[in-house]
């Protein structure tokens, strides 16, 4: 029985798939703070293959990167991504049926906002979270966060805008190759 277009089959392959790009591409880049393809990998399943789907993917990401990752490891920052990239996933399939994306090249700027809407409230959740276990006021963590908010707000936005667009029709190419 097939669910959002995929056989069970298909979707555990897709799922791990996704989950792999984006946790490669995650320590591809890790060098480079708050710059990072996964919250468009997230939106993407929840946009192609519902809500479910892309929330489900968002934890699995966050369950490998947050566990083996160089930062190191806190339980609750864990459960506060997790939480907050299921956000992506949850988001695009909530916007699948209203946000309609023309396959290509070209940028499409609604998309660049969705993602820095996104990303902002990711970026304040996540942040009060690692305030409150850090032990420092949340003031302070959010001024002292902004430089790293902005950069990770506007890559995203650039990444929505410019990115999903392609990828979406790589992926609908990929998964209906074979049909």
């Amino acid at each position: 029985m097939k669910e959002n277009g995929l056989t069970p089959a298909r979707r555990a392959s897709m799922l791990a798939v996704m989950t792999s790009a984006a946790v490669a591409t995650n320590y591809l880049l890790i060098g480079v703070i708050n710059v990072k393809f996964m919250d468009l990998i997230v939106f993407t399943g929840g946009y192609l293959y519902g809500s479910g789907f892309g929330a489900t993917l968002g934890a699995l990401i966050w369950l490998v990167y947050g566990t083996v990752n160089p930062y190191g490891f806190n339980l609750i920052t864990l459960a506060a991504t997790i939480i907050g990239e299921m956000l992506y996933g949850v988001a695009g399939g909530a916007l699948r049926g209203g946000l309609r994306v023309e396959p290509g090249w070209s940028p499409d700027l609604r998309l660049g906002v969705v993602g820095f809407m996104l990303t902002f409230v990711y970026d304040l959740f996540t942040n009060v979270v690692s305030a409150y276990v850090a032990g420092i006021p949340v003031s302070v963590a959010l001024i002292s966060g902004v430089p790293f908010a902005i950069v990770h707000e506007l890559s995203n936005a650039v990444f929505f805008a410019v990115g999903l667009p392609p990828l979406l029709q790589a992926i609908r190419s990929m998964i209906h190759f074979n049909e």
